[in-house]
C-alpha cells in the first residue's frame, strides 16, 4: 500500500510517499475497517521511528573527512543528538484516531473519501491511502 500525506492549500506533500505492507489479516486483498488501517499505519511508523532511534544511539564514529568538516564548521560532536526519545504505540494510535474524529484530517483510500472509522473497506496491496491535514481559518 502506498501512503501519501498532504496539507490542504499546499502544493508540496507533507512527507514523501511511503509504502506500508497490508495488514497480515487481509493478505493480498480483503476487508478491514478504517480504524484498523489507521492503527496499522501508525504501528508501522512507530516501529520505524523506534528502529531509527535505536540505530542512532550507537556511538558515532567519525571519519577523518567528517572530523575535518566539523572542525571547519567550528564544532566536532561525535554524539550529535541525544536519541533517547521513544514513541508509545497506544498513545500514538489514540492521537491519530482522535484527530480523525475531531476532523483534523481526511482519509482518501483508492480515490474515495472515508468518513467512518468502522466502515468496511476493501484493500489490496496496490491501494493508495492519502491523509489530508486540514487547515482551519482563524475566526472560523
Amino acid at each position: 500500500m502506498v501512503v501519501s500525506t498532504r496539507v490542504l492549500g499546499k502544493r508540496k506533500p507533507l512527507l514523501a510517499d511511503f509504502s506500508v505492507p497490508p495488514p497480515i489479516e487481509i493478505g493480498d486483498g480483503g476487508e478491514t475497517t478504517l480504524r484498523k488501517i489507521i492503527e496499522h499505519i501508525v504501528h508501522s511508523e512507530v516501529a520505524k521511528f523506534d528502529r531509527r532511534q535505536e540505530q542512532m544511539r550507537f556511538d558515532r564514529v567519525l571519519s577523518k573527512s567528517q572530523i575535518d568538516s566539523e572542525i571547519a564548521s567550528g564544532k566536532v560532536d561525535p554524539a550529535k543528538k541525544n536519541y533517547t526519545q521513544t514513541a508509545d504505540f497506544e498513545e500514538a494510535v489514540g492521537v491519530a484516531l482522535m484527530g480523525f474524529i475531531d476532523g483534523l484530517y481526511l482519509v482518501i483510500i483508492d480515490e474515495v473519501e472515508r468518513k467512518c472509522l468502522d466502515e468496511t473497506i476493501r484493500l489490496s496491496p496496490t491501494s493508495h491511502i492519502t491523509f489530508i491535514r486540514l487547515v482551519f481559518l482563524a475566526g472560523a
